[in-house]
């Protein structure tokens, strides 16, 4: 069984804490993604889950054992780098071969798996060839197929598709995903690309700092953001925060204005976010801003605006409302001041104190008021 379970997982480097009490369960044959930016912990995640890391506490379990002692070669795993790691003297054949030479299958069923996975990833014209005459995503693809005539419990991956170009990533992510289906292994995907996470995972994990914000599907993450980390590190373009304080309904801007606060939500400070998509801009109240650049990208367009009337807390934020170019309607102009409505269904409330997300009449860090 593949199932993964991490336990208290902890990673020290010194006196830095690469990753921090780290509990997750990823369960048979699901596709979890780890994601975050640089330097969040999740390869160092990985790394500890295939054994090339020790680990500083806690306890990881594959399927039905602890592996906290076992050596990397007998957990069962195997791991597809970034780098894709061939070897540059062998073909394409001889590379997908090679665990199973290590493994002493004989030579008649090491051939039928070379083939079988070389044809369920399109390599089977390649299997002469070295990896120096193949492109990027045809040595990704190699680097796959070894990995899946292991046949493990689990499949580790890491960052697999970030050498390769936009179309080629594109590709690759739709034969990913294929694969997967076909092939039901238990997979822990590692990026930084958000595209891959909500495109790839049946869930996504979000980690920053070592530390896990929120588990959920790619829809729950986007809609239902735990903390103000989420909410402004998953949607392309990002929802900005901004602090408010909550009275009579309505999630109050120092400048006046105002968007409406989720219904049951306690008065008080806190932070308003909107998606993007579910911004308009409106000819009067709202958000006062003033207009930055506008991104025509021929399908939608997107204005960036500095959020005046939020007040200086709000310094260094850009509020982005999301349009469709097919809807028509006045482009304002760099510099424009102009005002901004959202959509009452899409406000998100945050804590002032903890950027926890509030939800419907939840109590806020503090007290009522939420005051820090």
């Amino acid at each position: 069984m593949g199932r993964v379970v991490l336990n208290e997982v902890t990673k020290k480097y010194g006196d830095v804490l690469a990753v921090d009490r780290l509990s997750l369960e990823v369960t048979d044959g699901e596709f979890l993604v780890l994601l975050g930016p640089s330097g969040c912990g999740k390869s160092t995640a990985l790394r500890m889950i295939a054994g090339l890391e020790a680990i500083t506490g806690g306890t990881i379990t594959l399927g039905d054992t602890v592996v906290n002692d076992v050596e990397p070669k007998n957990r069962d795993v195997a791991m597809v780098f970034q780098s894709y790691a061939l070897y540059p003297h062998m073909t394409v054949a001889q590379n997908i071969e090679f665990p199973l030479k290590n493994r002493k299958v004989d030579a008649a069923e090491r051939k039928r798996q070379v083939a079988e996975a070389a044809r369920s990833l399109g390599l089977t014209d390649y299997l002469d060839r070295k990896p120096a005459k193949l492109s990027g995503g045809q040595r990704q693809r190699v680097a796959l197929a070894r990995a899946i005539v292991r046949r493990p419990q689990v499949f580790l991956m890491d960052e697999p598709l970030s050498n390769l170009d936009a179309t080629l990533r594109v590709q690759t992510r739709a034969e990913l995903a294929d694969l997967h289906r076909r092939l039901c292994v238990t997979t822990v995907y590692v990026t930084h690309d958000q595209v891959e996470a909500m495109t790839l995972g049946e869930r996504v994990a979000i980690l920053s700092a070592g530390v896990l914000q929120q588990v959920g599907t790619p829809a729950e993450v986007y809609a239902r953001p735990a903390n103000v980390f989420v909410a402004e590190f998953i949607g392309s373009p990002p929802m900005a925060v901004l602090p408010v304080v909550v009275s009579a309904g309505q999630a109050r801007f120092a400048g006046g204005g105002s968007w409406p606060a989720p219904l049951g939500a306690h008065d008080g400070a806190a932070g308003v976010g909107v998606r993007p998509e579910a911004l308009r801009l409106i000819d009067s109240g709202g958000l006062a801003a003033r207009v930055l650049n506008v991104e025509e990208l021929g399908h939608e367009r997107h204005i960036l605006c500095d959020p005046t009337g939020a007040g200086p807390d709000a310094a260094g934020k850009q509020v982005i409302v999301r349009q469709s170019t097919s809807a028509g309607g006045v482009v304002p102009s760099i510099g424009a001041e102009v005002h901004i409505g959202a959509d009452p269904a899409h406000v998100h409330l945050f804590d002032a104190v903890t950027g926890a997300r509030i939800d419907d009449g939840a109590e806020p860090a503090g007290g009522s008021d939420g005051a820090s």
